[in-house]
């Protein structure tokens, strides 16, 4: 702790022994790229090696992240994402896997907060979701409407937070809503160059810096402007 109370911006971790920490995630998404991705069927064990990266991710964030509500539910995020990971290796689970990953933008979006509310943000991702939407609504069966509407709710407002938390955060964020929107144009709409290889490793690219913001100990910018005001009011 700092003098006069306040938590420093940053929970201080060696670089050298956070890279050790990370090591079984890449080298679980390097067995994921080299082995299953070429020829990825519908199995278990093709469905372990997709989801053993953020199984890391998840292990690396229980062990490493400080105490405090902000990281705890980044780590039921990297849990549910688990979960959606293995539902939709099956196709006939798509919606279970929908359903699972709208709970991991859920507990994303509730370690970021709602404060301060950075109207432009919200309003940027608001218009780009509703533009991208009204270009896939035609190409979804009926019965995925309602289910990805909100699920596309879900994600825009993970992102708007995530926009406003900034730094790892945020790219986080951004990265997520990539590999969303080119997952739904690969399924619905047509197979894209290349497609499981950029969805994929956005994906995961996503994941990592969500759980790197875990060890980013850092107040909300609403709440870090009230602390000044607080220990003035105290001393009085």
């Amino acid at each position: 702790m700092e003098a006069g109370g306040r938590e420093p911006e940053r929970w201080h971790i060696p670089k050298h022994l956070l890279i050790r920490r990370l090591v079984p995630f890449f080298v679980s998404c390097a067995l994921y790229f080299f082995l299953c991705l070429p020829s990825e069927e519908p199995n278990w064990t093709s469905a372990l090696a997709k989801c053993l990266p953020v199984l890391c991710l998840a292990l690396f964030v229980r062990n490493s992240a400080p105490a405090g509500p902000y990281g705890q539910f980044i780590w039921l995020g990297l849990l549910c994402s688990i979960l959606g990971d293995i539902m939709t290796t099956w196709p006939k689970q798509f919606f279970f896997g929908l359903v699972a990953f709208a709970f991991a933008h859920l507990f994303y979006l509730r370690a970021m907060g709602w404060f301060p509310i950075r109207q432009i943000y919200l309003e940027s991702v608001a218009v780009i979701f509703l533009l991208y939407f009204g270009l896939l609504h035609s190409h979804l069966p009926p019965c995925l409407n309602l289910p990805v509407i909100l699920y596309e709710i879900t994600l825009a407002l993970m992102l708007w937070r995530a926009l406003v938390r900034g730094r790892n955060a945020a790219f986080g964020g951004l990265l997520l809503s990539i590999s969303n929107a080119l997952l739904a144009w690969d399924t619905f709409v047509r197979p894209l160059p290349s497609g499981r290889l950029l969805i994929r490793v956005t994906y995961y690219a996503a994941q990592v810096l969500l759980a790197l913001s875990a060890l980013e100990n850092r107040a909300p910018q609403a709440d870090r402007a009230r602390r000044p005001r607080l220990s003035e009011a105290a001393d009085e």
